[in-house]
């Protein structure tokens, strides 16, 4: 297997081979968006790639918006997108040396692009990112895990047992609106840090 690191992302930016770009805020997470009331909620998107998803929340007033990468080229794409987001908020980083808290955060294909060695850490540190009854929403694929990827695949059955420790699992669910591609392949949920 290819090692999965900062060299490997930047490379696969460089020549475009951004197959999980859809170009546009998935129709899942633009559904639980468009539900969010409060827009002061401090909020984090990592492993955000061009992040039409936070596109679309700071065009919808989210201001408290955060994302991170740490491949340069998809936050030089979504800062030409959007050039009067702070700079500040635009995070090069390593998800797992981040340190900070927040009310949401959104997954939407960063969790698949991990190598499957970092899924228990990545509860971890989601668990440690998010406040206290912070929330946990978006989309796991839902196909079978293969050795070959990104996307690595998982299973409802897996994410149940990797994450209901540290969570209430709200929602997790077959997407209902999925986009054509992914239709059939994709798990809706919400998750709520146990305190």
């Amino acid at each position: 297997m290819n090692k999965i690191d900062q060299e490997y992302w930047e490379e696969r930016y460089a020549t475009h081979k951004t197959g999980w770009n859809v170009g546009y805020t998935s129709p899942p997470l633009k559904t639980y968006f468009d539900q969010l009331k409060d827009k002061t909620v401090k909020i984090l998107i990592p492993g955000a790639g061009n992040s039409y998803e936070a596109e679309y929340l700071w065009n919808n007033g989210f201001k408290n918006l955060y994302i991170l990468d740490f491949a340069q080229q998809p936050l030089n794409n979504f800062k030409k997108r959007i050039p009067e987001f702070p700079e500040a908020q635009l995070l090069k980083t390593d998800f797992f040396e981040w340190y900070d808290s927040y009310e949401y955060i959104f997954e939407q294909t960063f969790f698949c692009a991990l190598d499957p060695s970092l899924r228990e850490p990545y509860v971890e540190k989601m668990y440690q990112l998010l406040k206290n009854r912070g929330k946990l929403v978006g989309l796991f694929f839902n196909f079978e895990l293969t050795e070959n990827g990104p996307p690595f695949g998982g299973s409802l059955s897996e994410y149940k047992s990797l994450f209901e420790h540290k969570f209430h699992l709200k929602v997790l669910e077959p997407s209902i609106n999925s986009i054509k591609e992914r239709q059939g392949n994709e798990l809706f949920f919400i998750f709520e840090k146990k305190s």
